[in-house]
């Protein structure tokens, strides 16, 4: 008998020993998978009515980018800026203005008072 009870009290302490560990599942969480991107791209308006004049282009392949935009100022300058950035160097931009910058006349919006 103090077999039987020597027997029953080793199977619950290794039983409690045991680590308590989360259910398996027949698979391995999905590992994401990235390409190097590669694209071309660009976009452009002109709509004189509005006076809306702006555009941008790009071209990407792996960390390599380089690209353009531009935007027709309130002034009646174009700015334009070109860019690239390669791997790890950063954003590095060159700003240029197209024209002169063009001012109406002030206007007395009052009237007599």
């Amino acid at each position: 008998m103090a077999f039987k009870i020597f027997a029953l009290a080793s199977l619950v302490v290794a039983s409690i020993a045991l680590p308590h560990s989360q259910p398996t599942y027949g698979y391995p969480a999905p590992t994401p998978v990235y390409a190097p991107a590669k694209y071309d791209f660009n976009y452009a308006v002109n709509d004189p009515p509005s006076g809306n004049d702006f555009g941008h282009q790009e071209t990407r392949d792996g960390d390599n980018t380089q690209g353009s935009y531009y935007v027709l100022l309130p002034d009646g300058r174009l700015q334009r800026i070109t860019y690239s950035v390669n791997g790890d160097s950063g954003y590095v931009a060159d700003v240029i203005y197209e024209g002169e910058a063009q001012y109406l006349a002030p206007q007395d919006t009052y009237g007599p008072h």
